[in-house]
């Protein structure tokens, strides 16, 4: 996968710091009509995936190394949209190269929901899954996991 590797937890910790200029400039090439509905609530992963879908036909166009740049920003704000929901933190594991996530900021932290989740991940499946309403059917999903724990 073509994206910025974080290979040391200094790295992950310049990428964290670097969050919300990242989002500024994310969100500052999106068309404005794009632009003033992404407010970080989960009806805004409507827009976001609309977008995603308009832009990438497919899961390995979003994976071109040009693209980089662009995916880490989608990546951040379902990440960012992510946590403000459901709560958790950004974390990264570095220790186990076998780890599915290994060198990618995931979100932990969820007192019933050991799995992490990927942003990263949920952002390419968007483009591959094609539904328009993926992004939004996971976070609810997980919501209801969360607050109904069985």
């Amino acid at each position: 996968m073509n994206r910025t590797a974080l290979t040391t937890h200094n790295d992950f910790q310049w990428w964290l710091m670097d969050m919300d200029d990242a989002l500024e400039r994310f969100l500052a090439i999106l068309p404005p009509q794009v632009k003033k509905k992404l407010d970080f609530s989960p009806s805004s992963l409507s827009t976001l995936e609309a977008w995603i879908l308009d832009k990438y036909p497919n899961t390995p166009a979003m994976l071109e190394s040009d693209q980089s740049r662009l995916v880490d920003g989608v990546a951040r704000y379902i990440g960012e949209t992510f946590r403000k929901s459901l709560g958790g933190r950004w974390d990264i594991q570095l220790d186990d190269p076998k780890f599915v996530y290994f060198g990618v900021p995931i979100l932990t932290g969820f007192e019933e929901k050991p799995t992490p989740i990927c942003p990263l991940t949920l952002a390419t499946a968007s483009a591959d899954r094609r539904t328009g309403k993926y992004l939004r059917t996971i976070l609810e999903n997980i919501r209801n996991l969360l607050s109904n724990p069985s």
